[in-house]
C-alpha cells in the first residue's frame, strides 16, 4: 500500500524548514530524543503528519489558531478518523500546550510511546 502522495514532497520539505515555534520547541527538546524515531513533516496518504513514528504507528500533531474554526476542526476530525482506519494512534497538543507545558507533553507521549512499544 503507498501511504503517501508523491506530489506532497515539495510541500513537506518546506514545512521542514519553515517549522512553527511549537514545532521547532517540541522536535528539539523531546521527539528527537524519544526512544522511537519520528520523522517531521512527513507526507503520509492525503496529508502532511506533523510528527510520525513508522515503527509504533504513533502521529503527532500540534495544532495552532487555524485548527480552532469550524473549518479547521471538520478538516482534522475527517484527518483523524481516515488515520485511526489505517491503524495509527493520533496525539494532538496546541501550541500553548507544547510552548507552556513542555514537561506535560513529553510525559503524555512518553506514556503512549512506552505503550505501543509495549505493545510490539
Amino acid at each position: 500500500m503507498k501511504t503517501y502522495n508523491p506530489t506532497l514532497i515539495d510541500r513537506a520539505r518546506e514545512m521542514r524548514r519553515e517549522m512553527t515555534p511549537a514545532e521547532k520547541h517540541l522536535w528539539y527538546d523531546c521527539l528527537r530524543l524519544q526512544p522511537v524515531r519520528f520523522r517531521r513533516q512527513c507526507p503520509f496518504g492525503p496529508f502532511i503528519l506533523d510528527f510520525f513514528s513508522p515503527a509504533i504507528k504513533l502521529v503527532v500533531e500540534v495544532d495552532g489558531d487555524s485548527h480552532f474554526t469550524e473549518k479547521g476542526t471538520m478538516y482534522d476530525m475527517g484527518r483523524t478518523s481516515y488515520l485511526v482506519g489505517l491503524g495509527l494512534t493520533v496525539l494532538r497538543f496546541t501550541n500553548r500546550e507544547v510552548l507552556d507545558n513542555l514537561q506535560g507533553v513529553d510525559d503524555s507521549i512518553r506514556q503512549c510511546v512506552s505503550s505501543l512499544a509495549g505493545q510490539k
